[in-house]
C-alpha cells in the first residue's frame, strides 16, 4: 500500500511540474506501478506501462494536431479572401485554453495556373496580449480546393508546430 501511495505521489508531482510532453510518461509509470502491485510480475507491469504511455502520447499528439489544424484552416480561409498586399488580423480561441493564437496575416503573392490557385502569405504569432508581447513571423501557402482554401505548406511551419502537422 505504501508503494502505491508513493507511486501516486510521484506521478501527481510530475504532472504538476511538467508540460504535456510528460503526461504520457507519468500515466505509463502510474499504470506500471499499479500493474506491478496487482500482478507482482515486472514484465507485465513494464508492458502495461509502455502500452499506456504510447496510447497517452498518441492521444495527446492527435489532439494537438487538431488544434493546429484549426489555426491552419482559419489562416488558409482568410488568405483566400485577401488580395496581394492586404493585411488582416487572425485569432483562434479553443474551448480549452490550449493552442489559442492571434496575430496578423499578409498575402505576399498569388500563384495561378490552369491547375491551381495558391496564395503565399506571412503570418505573425503574438505571444501574449500585452503591448510588449513578442511577435514571431512565419511563411506559408494556401491553395484553393473544391471545399475551400487549405493549408499547403509543411516546412516553414515546422518551427512553430514541430512535427505535429
Amino acid at each position: 500500500m505504501r508503494l502505491l501511495a508513493a507511486g501516486a505521489l510521484c506521478v501527481g508531482a510530475s504532472l504538476l511540474t511538467s508540460g504535456c510532453s510528460s503526461i504520457g510518461a507519468a500515466s505509463g509509470a502510474a499504470a506500471g506501478v499499479a500493474s506491478g502491485i496487482v500482478t507482482s510480475n515486472p514484465a507485465v507491469a513494464l508492458g502495461v506501462g509502455v502500452a499506456v504511455q504510447a496510447a497517452t502520447d498518441e492521444a495527446i499528439a492527435r489532439y494537438m494536431r487538431s488544434m493546429h489544424k484549426d489555426q491552419q484552416d482559419l489562416m488558409a480561409a482568410l488568405a483566400g479572401t485577401m488580395a496581394v498586399g492586404e493585411t488582416k488580423p487572425w485569432s483562434v480561441k479553443h474551448t480549452l485554453p490550449i493552442e489559442n493564437g492571434h496575430g496578423e496575416i499578409r498575402v505576399t503573392r498569388a500563384v495561378s495556373s490552369s491547375l491551381v490557385l495558391c496564395k503565399e502569405f506571412v503570418f505573425s504569432v503574438k505571444d501574449g496580449d500585452g503591448p510588449d508581447a513578442p511577435v514571431r513571423w512565419f511563411t506559408a501557402a494556401a491553395c484553393q480546393q473544391d471545399k475551400g482554401w487549405k493549408w499547403a505548406t509543411a516546412e516553414p511551419a515546422v518551427a512553430r508546430w514541430g512535427s505535429l502537422q
